[in-house]
């Protein structure tokens, strides 16, 4: 890999702890200008509970970086990604499988390339290593995620002088592909978009309200009566949505709109998408499926799904806890730790949620880190893309206490003129591809 030009041979390298998507795509922004990395995991010496692979950028909820498409605000996010070179899209590109208009991976196969490209960079240096304190001197990015351990987690309670925050995420069965029943399921995206990149297994109203009523009379995993406070309204379980209302799910991750069934040629009552989650059809997750129920009561319940009745489970749901800092008191529009300008804050624990706008504030991070090593003044995000505005929602947020947030038009600036619907959310994306232009031309022009 042949360097960039910020010319920062001779300086010291800059530390990132983590490897996951925010640690690899600083990474991968600041060596590949030249600069050098210290790249520091714990994997494999130890684990996360949600994580089981040595591979750096390693997937663990779903295998899905949501919409592709630029009249969405995730699609905006991954457009603008594109278009400053990132790592996690080019490999993510590379090693796509069907999934209508989102994009989703193999994720072996996105992980082992990640992998292979940081470690065959001259001027990065893997150290597989937990890091229990933030180093006294130096650059560092401190990318180790919403499961970072305790002892660092301790050591950010400490600098900060903040309370730590959290929330509990879960995360959704996979099962084999032989072991779906096409005799009752089917292939199809919904209104025909995408082909028949999804398995549909679909439900009659009485199905749909037998299923329902297990899952609100299941057993769940042990967890602490407080934590159910804390649980990811994007995220929820499956169990806790049908809680709170018999037809909750046939409105949310279970809609039937847009499908029909070939065997009826009606709309089912509902229907369980599952997603293709490698490039050989091997494996599929349940989507929407996340759940925090005792394990062979995920297997009771999720068999009586017409077509999936003689499943194979490859992975059971489980749930985690997810760790993030007070980032509005924290840090600044870099991504700086506001005592201490050498320290920057990347991926889930800056409190963004989802995969992409993980990376992102690690892209984000990289350049500027990188800019200021080697010299260069950073610049602030303009609100106006898609990462100034998870950065200004970072900064700026007036939520108390401060939550995670995913990417979405609602953060954006308004537009100066008046636009409705799908031409309003036009007008923002090209609005925020043109400032990507503009910030593409000042990184270029000044290193």
């Amino acid at each position: 890999m042949r360097p960039g030009n910020l010319k920062m041979e001779g300086m010291e390298p800059i530390h990132i702890i983590g490897a996951g998507l925010a640690g690899c795509e600083a990474a991968w922004q600041i060596a590949k200008r030249g600069g050098r990395v210290v790249l520091s995991e714990m994997k494999p010496l130890r684990y996360s509970p949600a994580h089981q692979s040595s591979l750096f950028a390693e997937l663990v909820c779903s295998n899905s970086f949501k919409s592709d498409s630029i009249e969405n605000a995730p699609g905006v996010l991954k457009e603008e990604m594109r278009r400053l070179d990132s790592l996690i899209m080019r490999v993510a590109e590379e090693t796509r499988v069907p999934a209508g208009e989102s994009l989703a991976v193999d994720r072996k196969a996105f992980s082992e390339e990640i992998t292979r490209t940081l470690e065959g960079m001259e001027n990065v240096e893997i150290q597989r290593q937990e890091v229990s304190s933030i180093p006294a001197t130096g650059t560092t990015i401190l990318a180790s995620g919403p499961l970072t351990s305790e002892a660092l987690s301790i050591e950010i309670r400490k600098m900060t002088g903040h309370r730590h925050l959290f929330f509990y995420d879960a995360i959704s069965p996979i099962v084999t592909a032989e072991s779906i029943d096409y005799e009752k399921a089917f292939r199809a995206s919904r209104y025909g978009k995408g082909g028949k990149d999804y398995v549909n297994c679909p439900m009659s109203e009485k199905e749909y309200g037998l299923f329902v009523e297990e899952l609100q009379r299941a057993e769940r995993a042990a967890v602490h009566s407080f934590e159910r406070r804390y649980l990811f309204e994007g995220c929820l379980p499956v169990e806790e949505m049908a809680e709170r209302g018999r037809e909750t799910l046939a409105f949310g991750p279970l809609k039937p709109v847009g499908l029909t069934d070939p065997r009826t040629g009606k709309q089912p009552y509902a229907v369980v998408q599952l997603r293709q989650e490698d490039r050989f059809e091997m494996l599929y997750n349940l989507v929407g499926f996340q759940t925090r129920l005792r394990q062979d009561e995920q297997k009771r319940i999720f068999r009586m799904i017409p077509g999936l009745e003689g499943a194979e489970f490859v992975r059971l749901g489980s749930v985690h806890r997810n760790t993030f800092i007070d980032s509005p008191r924290v840090i600044n529009e870099f991504l700086q730790f506001r005592g201490n300008p050498c320290l920057f804050f990347a991926g889930q624990i800056t409190g963004v949620e989802g995969y992409m706008e993980s990376t992102a504030t690690g892209l984000w991070a990289g350049i500027q880190a990188g800019r200021i090593q080697a010299g260069k003044s950073p610049f602030a995000p303009s609100p106006m893309t898609a990462i100034g505005a998870l950065v200004y929602y970072l900064v700026h947020s007036q939520a108390l206490p401060f939550q995670p947030m995913n990417i979405n038009f609602g953060l954006f600036p308004p537009l100066p003129e008046k636009a409705r619907g799908r031409e309003k959310r036009r007008r923002i994306a090209r609005r925020a591809l043109t400032e990507t232009e503009r910030w593409k031309r000042e990184i270029l022009e000044t290193t």
